[in-house]
């Protein structure tokens, strides 16, 4: 059968050969070939038509085209090539004339034996004299062509049925029009074909099918896991990089211990811990983390994102799973890191399940039986896993034997912060003592996260490029934090006098109310516990700006919206959440973060009508404060409004200058900061267990040090030898 498939490829590659080389018309005249006999023989195939040589030929047989293709694709090409010839064959033998063309031409000479209606789309004029073209038109409709024949033979004279033309009509199937069948049939084969494959195989439908074929659940490769081995020379982080979470470093040191030191711990007693879950606010460092695990480790470090497990095929997640999972199992002991677990660990069965979670609860059952199921055995692969939803996760992931350790990675603190920055400023080219710099940032910069200072050290080295610095200034360092706050100044926008004026006073109100008011803060700090004074006067201070508009102008503007909207979410998380109104009580209610869905409250009507009216009454309470406050203090709002308009940017000294020292004792310093506290900068030291945890690392990067110096100092002797 390959013998005669052979023959049939080189017969037909000289067709296309000619093809190429001669006119349809000299095509057409060979026609008469196609319906001579073909001998095949198990030689090689015949350069030419067997029955003689057409003047100007192929002249011989070119390179055998289909050299190295497997027998599906020559038969594919085969099959292609019939099928283009036998439509090009057919298109050349047909010629399509007209209605007046067969009126005049035909039927008035009396040259048609009989019309043949095919498909009830056009007519083919078999004609009285033979002839090796076949004529054809097209018809809109089997009505409109009968009337108009039925007409034109009248007008004719043909009233008989022996003189009229007699018409049959046929169906007949065009190779073209085959052709989407021919491919629907084709990949229902390829389907068919797969399945049979799968089944047939050892591990169908899971691992692939037998024969060098995937199942469907590994088909083309999308069921194999997306993991990625990260090598330790091609990670350039190391845990001198991570600071501002000490705690985190040190468990996560231990995990990479316990891997290449297990008898230190096995000794006691001690299993090795099977994961360790990383949670905390977005950018303080937890992906961070991993890539220095990965850095510092000196074994496999595996990583992979959670979203990568999700695909529009099912049964590709779970697949994935187990791919992944016995890779890691291959390269034990191994790190696995699976970065945003939330995109796969969602819980089950919540409100906002629709049918579509489907797929991801397999995939999230698959890795639940992974990492702690019936099979699980003893296989030294630590999973580590970081999320910033960890209150969407569901509970089977996050118990003991799974994740046995959450480790929370929180906004770096002060000393934190300062730890953060020291790292940062270290490629910054400034005069500036780092230290004291970094120590004066972090003093200025509360609630930032590692990512926020990040940006704020790289914000300022554009700064001071863009202002064509030489060096980096502490000017640019206040640019940089403001402008991670607050944006890039806009200076093209310009305000009319009166709204420049406006915003002097509302501004200027802000500051005063937040200068005599104890528990306002004028300068940010960290704090984590607030009393009910506390945020009243924080209420206050936001309403400073509206109430000096009332003062000074007699009206109020749509600037105070935003300190309307933040007074509101206090009073409410007082009522609501903190339990902080008398007529509430002592409750707390659960409420939707922002973004997801409530589908009810958690209280009753009548309740929720009891914590609007507080809700009022605080903010009456805090405005009516707000007021009788600045309406003593006028005087020193039109001081610093005055100032504002001539400064824009006004400093605590300014304020100091101003309005006097400020009433109360208060903090503005790192040092005062960080009193009590034992020490002015983060404790960096490592427990006991873990002092020489990674000598062999330091052993190999001093071998390396001592190669890198035998050989520059090798090439400056060749160099002196040929000078």
């Amino acid at each position: 059968m390959l013998l005669i498939l052979k023959n049939c490829f080189g017969r037909l590659h000289v067709i296309c050969h000619q093809l190429t080389r001669r006119n349809f018309r000299l095509l057409l005249h060979r026609r008469k070939e196609f319906s001579k006999p073909i001998f095949f023989s198990v030689g090689q195939p015949k350069s030419s038509f067997t029955g003689g040589n057409a003047s100007g030929g192929s002249g011989g047989m070119p390179p055998n085209p289909f050299q190295g293709m497997s027998n599906w694709q020559k038969m594919a090409v085969a099959a292609a090539v019939i099928v283009g010839l036998q439509y090009f064959i057919n298109r050349l033998a047909y010629t399509e004339i007209s209605w007046k063309q067969f009126y005049t031409d035909f039927l008035e000479k009396n040259n048609v034996e009989r019309l043949e209606v095919i498909d009830n789309k056009w007519v083919r004029v078999i004609t009285s004299e033979p002839t090796q073209t076949v004529f054809y038109f097209n018809i809109g409709s089997v009505d409109t062509f009968e009337r108009s024949l039925a007409q034109a033979q009248q007008h004719l004279g043909m009233e008989t049925s022996q003189q009229q033309v007699p018409v049959l009509y046929k169906s007949e199937t065009d190779i073209v029009g085959m052709i989407p069948h021919m491919v629907n049939f084709l990949i229902t084969g390829i389907f068919l074909f797969y399945m049979f494959r799968m089944f047939r195989g050892k591990k169908a439908g899971q691992r692939g099918g037998g024969g060098g074929f995937p199942g469907m659940g590994n088909l083309f490769g999308v069921g194999q896991s997306t993991a990625r081995v990260i090598n330790r020379e091609d990670v350039k982080t190391t845990f001198a990089d991570v600071a501002g979470c000490e705690e985190a470093k040190i468990e996560i040191m231990e995990f990479v211990n316990f891997l290449k030191n297990p008898a230190q711990y096995k000794a006691l007693g001690a299993k090795i811990p099977k994961g360790a879950l990383l949670t905390g606010p977005p950018g303080t460092g937890k992906t961070l983390l991993a890539k220095a695990t990965a850095g510092e480790a000196n074994v496999p470090f595996i990583t992979v994102s959670g979203s990568e497990f999700l695909e529009m095929f099912v049964g590709v997640g779970p697949s994935r799973v187990r791919d992944m999972f016995e890779m890691a199992r291959k390269k034990a002991p191994c790190i696995l890191f699976i970065d945003e677990i939330d995109a796969v660990g969602r819980k089950r069965g919540g409100k906002g399940a629709m049918g579509g979670h489907s797929e991801q609860e397999n995939t999230l059952n698959q890795l639940l039986v992974e990492m702690d199921g019936f099979s699980t055995d003893e296989s030294n692969v630590v999973v580590i896993a970081a999320t910033n939803r960890v209150d969407i996760l569901d509970p089977a992931l996050m118990r003991p034997g799974r994740f046995d350790r959450q480790i929370f990675i929180p906004v770096p603190d002060i000393k934190g912060r300062a730890s953060i920055f020291r790292v940062h400023l270290t490629p910054i080219k400034t005069t500036l003592d780092k230290i004291e710099l970094s120590r004066k940032l972090a003093a200025h910069t509360p609630g930032f996260s590692g990512a926020d200072i990040a940006n704020v050290c790289n914000e300022s080295a554009l700064i001071a490029a863009r202002d064509a610095h030489d060096e980096v200034t502490a000017k640019d360092f206040e640019k940089a934090i403001e402008r991670v706050i607050a944006g890039m100044e806009k200076k093209s926008q310009v305000l009319q006098p009166d709204e420049k004026k406006t915003v002097a006073y509302h501004e200027a109100g802000h500051a005063v109310a937040g200068w005599f008011l104890e528990f306002a803060d004028p300068l940010l700090k960290d704090q984590y516990l607030y009393s009910k004074e506390q945020l009243l006067d924080r209420m206050c201070m936001t309403l400073g700006g509206r109430v000096s508009e009332e003062i000074f102008f007699g009206r109020i503007t749509t600037g105070a919206q935003d300190d309307l909207r933040k007074i509101t979410q206090i009073a409410y998380s007082q009522v609501v959440k903190f339990g902080m109104s008398e007529k509430v009580g002592p409750v707390s209610f659960d409420t939707p973060e922002p973004g997801e869905m409530a589908f009810d409250k958690p209280y009753s009507e009548s309740t929720a009508q009891l914590i609007d009216q507080e809700v009022r009454d605080m903010v009456t309470a805090a405005l009516r404060r707000t007021r009788e406050l600045l309406m003593s203090k006028v005087e020193q709002i039109e001081r610093v409004a005055l100032r504002l308009l001539e400064k824009e940017i006004l400093a605590r000294e300014d304020m100091i200058e101003l309005l006097g020292p400020r009433p109360f004792a208060e903090k503005h310093t790192y040092e005062e900061f960080v009193a009590g506290t034992g020490s002015l900068d983060e404790d960096t030291t490592l427990p006991k267990g873990l002092d020489s945890w990674n000598r062999e690392r330091e052993k190999e990067e001093k071998k390396d040090g001592e190669k890198e110096e035998k050989r520059d100092g090798g090439e400056k002797e060749e160099k002196k030898e040929a000078a």
